[in-house]
């Protein structure tokens, strides 16, 4: 019963992050301005309060009042409102967009249909009755991975394909890309969908095996899904290695190959250690897309100053070391391993404290001429058009364009 309500908490531990993701991705690609921006930090917000508020919609079965159960039912409905708001709030910003079928994209619609479906079974398993029904089925299995893998996996598939260029120079593949998607979606709807169906027929969670016949032509769906997930994997593999191969023709080094809107984009990639030359002034959410439009992106800034950095350092290293020796030793109760992590991370925060040469300067001569070279090459390079986005035209300067 715990290891339940921490996965329920979980589920809105990991998906938050995404679905900022989401929200960069479908804004980039529809060419608009995120809508009911406001909405959408409200139902964030919101999410984030509610959630504690539904964990034990995963005990009806254990024999509590009435009272306690409709109220725990109440409120896991009550969560679907903010996430539907969102979802909304996403679909009308793409409504009237000029749209751009990328990967990531690709991602963020799949996820907005299956993550709608996901939904809807939690809301029929905050109803008590439902619940009783299917408790302890394969049903929870199907609704647990209906949230976590387009929720989740989706969201992180499409920020790795999103920010990759700006990380390290190349765009990845979009072919293999695709093909990625192609089973991941597909695999997905074979591995889990037919979870639902056989966990209403009864078949418990954590079985080993069954003798039903009924069973059997749903588990053989879920093994074909399951391969295609497997599939899945390789491709993003091979994506990864075919785009390593061809980083010199997909490469972006101005920085902007998506037609991006927020500040990000308006660095070289990769971006240099001190991310930009002179600290933007931000006037709104969307500034750098301002910017291209009034044809003031790539502008050389009035005046340089040296930049002070923080020097290199493995202390970061050693107290993850430290931490996952320790957390190791806590979870399967090796007690001195334990203390020798806690022992090992402390001394690691000591030792730090003793150094006292953190800081070092990046001289203004050298940021000039770093980031003087990045803008003349930007006004030097033709725009690449939105036909153009995904083919070698692109050196990382979309052509700038709203819907």
């Amino acid at each position: 019963m715990h290891r339940r309500k921490l996965m329920d908490g979980e589920v809105y531990i990991l998906i938050l992050p995404s679905f900022g993701v989401f929200s960069e991705t479908i804004s980039t690609f529809s060419s608009k301005k995120l809508y009911g921006y406001i909405s959408l930090v409200c139902a964030a917000m919101s999410i984030a309060v509610l959630s504690f508020t539904v964990w034990l919609h995963h005990f009806f079965t254990m024999g509590q009042s009435m009272n306690v159960n409709a109220a725990f039912g109440v409120a896991t409905m009550l969560i679907g409102i903010p996430t539907g708001v969102k979802i909304y709030d996403w679909i009308l910003t793409m409504f009237r967009g000029r749209i751009r079928f990328t990967v990531p994209m690709l991602y963020s619609m799949a996820f907005i249909v299956l993550f709608a479906v996901g939904g809807l079974t939690g809301v029929l398993l905050a109803n008590p009755g439902v619940d009783y029904q299917v408790h302890n089925t394969v049903f929870l299995v199907a609704h647990f991975h209906n949230m976590l893998i387009p929720g989740l996996l989706y969201g992180m598939l499409a920020g790795y394909n999103f920010w990759f260029p700006k990380a390290f120079g190349f765009r990845l593949e979009q072919r293999w890309g695709v093909v990625s998607f192609a089973c991941w979606v597909s695999g997905f709807l074979l591995a889990f969908m037919p979870l639902y169906a056989l966990g209403a027929m009864g078949l418990p969670r954590r079985s080993d095996e069954f003798f039903e016949a009924a069973y059997l032509p749903w588990t053989i769906a879920a093994a074909f899904g399951a391969v295609l997930l497997l599939c899945a994997m390789a491709s993003l593999v091979v994506q990864l290695l075919v785009s390593i191969k061809h980083r010199e023709r997909n490469s972006v080094p101005i920085g902007d190959p998506w037609n991006g809107r927020s500040l990000e984009w308006a660095t070289p990639s990769p971006p240099p250690e001190y991310n930009f030359g002179v600290i933007p002034t931000v006037g709104g959410r969307d500034t750098f897309m301002a910017r291209k439009l009034d044809g003031t992106a790539y502008d050389s800034p009035r005046q340089y100053e040296d930049i002070v950095m923080p020097r290199n350092s493995m202390m970061g290293v050693a107290i993850t070391v430290a931490g996952s020796v320790g957390g190791f030793g806590l979870v399967w109760h090796i007690w001195w391993m334990a203390a020798g992590g806690l022992l090992l991370a402390v001394a690691a925060v000591i030792a730090r404290s003793f150094v006292r040469d953190i800081e070092r300067v990046v001289p203004a001569a050298q940021v000039r001429r770093e980031t003087e070279r990045w803008l003349e090459a930007a006004r030097a390079e033709p725009p690449a058009s939105r036909d153009e986005e995904m083919t070698t035209a692109n050196h990382g300067l979309a052509e700038a364009t709203a819907a």
